[in-house]
């Protein structure tokens, strides 16, 4: 039995076809910086952020202005990263006190 080609060729078409849990750490950042720049992909960037950072809870510290370090991450795509920090921390937050 021949297994069956996946449809998707970016990390937002796996997460669609197979499910968030599917995806690497690199792949959920890579939907969040959201596109590249000629010659890099938004996942060769979210790559280079883990490989500085170590993980996604070594990104949960830095300064906005450290990530802005990174080439291909402009203000907005910072921004969307540190919303969803924020999002993460809220949330445990809210575990925290339940």
């Amino acid at each position: 039995m021949e297994k069956s080609k996946p449809t998707w060729n970016h990390p937002g078409g796996k997460l669609i076809e197979l499910g968030p849990a599917a995806l690497t750490d690199e792949e959920l950042l890579a939907i969040l910086i959201g596109s590249g720049y000629k010659g890099r992909t938004a996942q060769d960037i979210a790559k280079e952020l883990l490989d500085n950072y170590y993980s996604i809870a070594g990104l949960m510290g830095k300064k906005l202005t450290d990530l802005a370090k990174i080439k291909g991450l402009k203000d907005v795509k910072v921004v969307r990263i540190a919303a969803a920090f924020e999002i993460a921390r809220r949330v445990l937050k809210a575990f925290e006190k339940a």
